[in-house]
């Protein structure tokens, strides 16, 4: 970047461009509590995937309905992502954050105590609203923790709370529900948000609003050319990944031919790959974000291609899988710092565009790849998949480096 942009950036965000590499405790300190929130809310947003059968039978509602607990969370955070960061005006962004995660702790409880499906719909909005929020602020407020030249680290340590909830999640409130039941499973995710909320109230600085944002100002943000290669490089690739890896364990179910074990030491595999792609992807975006979303869609690419070509054979199936995980857990590092790039002088407008991109993304995914699977067969959402991520790695050239 040029030292026009450096002393935009400092003026708009009030952040030290050229923060040494080496982080103080309280740094530290502030980072981890931006995991452990990102770990609690990504943790309520997917334990559904692990309850819908005894919550379903106890509201007296099919599992297609109750499965609808996922859709209000998404939908609801769709609108909030535009919405949030021009409610909050000039809030003191410390006091916005352990806000939402006070919301997000009453969210959890309703939804725990919800004695009909409609409370329960209630609590799961406001899940959404807390969740959407966070990560519409989170890149800004990371920027202005760590430095600029940083920012994919910290996003990296931030986004490693997503891939621990996505693989702990399902499973854990599976586990606690059959023992407790489902309330007490929906009740332990308000236990992580409080945690979570005294994290953050203990541990980061005040943060005064450096900008009130209006809607219009978000709209006027995406006339630049930049943001708007970053969003389609976020639609595509997140698009891709979604469109294919929902049906990645019918693949190995009916091509590959494994067993649920295997399948589930196949899909532990790409979980903790995510992990180590966090890592990884936060490394690539502070050294060159251009060539880090080269590799992230090149590697997507590859193994998703691969999967389709020699995805009958057991070893390479499993590696395939692995790399696809980390390939995955580099994108939601590499990607929002990707575009957050192209808006240094407006990372929270920014960061409102990037949650939408997200979640525009997931919905096409999911739909595209449920038409592609029906009626192309179990090998086509992953040839879907390898076309959007290859998209992707060509876009990226077509970025300015930085």
């Amino acid at each position: 970047m040029t030292d026009t942009t450096l002393q935009l950036e400092d003026a708009a965000i009030g952040l030290d461009a050229d923060a040494p590499t080496a982080w103080s405790a309280a740094t530290w300190f502030a980072v981890i509590s931006l995991a452990a929130t990102s770990f609690a809310l990504v943790s309520a947003e997917f334990l559904p995937a692990g309850l819908l059968t005894p919550m379903a039978r106890d509201l007296g509602i099919s599992e297609g309905t109750a499965g609808q607990v996922v859709t209000a969370t998404a939908s609801v955070g769709a609108v909030t992502a535009m919405l949030s960061n021009v409610l909050i005006g000039r809030l003191n962004r410390k006091t916005v954050l352990v806000g939402l995660m006070a919301l997000a702790v009453a969210s959890n409880i309703l939804a725990a105590l919800a004695p009909n499906f409609w409370l329960l719909l209630l609590g799961r909005a406001g899940l959404g609203i807390a969740l959407s929020a966070f990560w519409a602020l989170s890149v800004a407020v990371v920027a202005r923790l760590v430095g600029a030249n940083a920012t994919g680290r910290g996003m990296a340590i931030v986004t490693l709370g997503v891939s621990l909830a996505t693989i702990a999640a399902p499973s854990m409130g599976a586990l606690i529900s059959d023992w407790l039941g489902w309330r007490s499973a929906m009740a332990m995710t308000a236990g992580l948000a409080l945690v979570a909320m005294l994290l953050q109230f203990l541990s980061l600085p005040t943060l005064p609003a450096s900008a009130s944002n209006s809607l219009a100002d978000v709209f006027r943000l995406t006339r630049r050319r930049g943001i708007q290669l970053g969003m389609l490089a976020i639609v595509l690739l997140m698009t891709g990944h979604f469109a294919g890896s929902v049906y990645v364990r019918p693949f190995l179910e009916h091509v590959t031919l494994l067993a649920t074990g295997p399948i589930a030491l196949a899909l532990l595999g790409f979980g903790i790959a995510a992990v180590v792609g966090n890592i990884v992807g936060g490394r690539l975006a502070d050294a060159n974000i251009r060539m880090a979303l080269v590799v992230t869609a090149v590697l997507m690419a590859f193994a998703a291609l691969a999967l389709v070509l020699w995805g009958v054979h057991v070893g390479a199936a499993f590696a395939l899988v692995t790399l696809w995980g980390l390939a995955f857990g580099m994108g939601p590092v590499v990607l929002p710092t990707n575009l957050s790039r192209a808006a240094p002088d407006a990372l929270e407008a920014a960061g409102s565009l990037m949650v939408v991109s997200f979640q525009v993304a997931i919905t096409i995914g999911a739909v595209v790849g449920g038409y592609v699977v029906d009626n192309y067969g179990a090998t086509a959402p992953l040839t879907l998949t390898a076309v959007l991520a290859a998209s992707t790695a060509l876009l990226a050239l077509l970025q300015p480096r930085s």
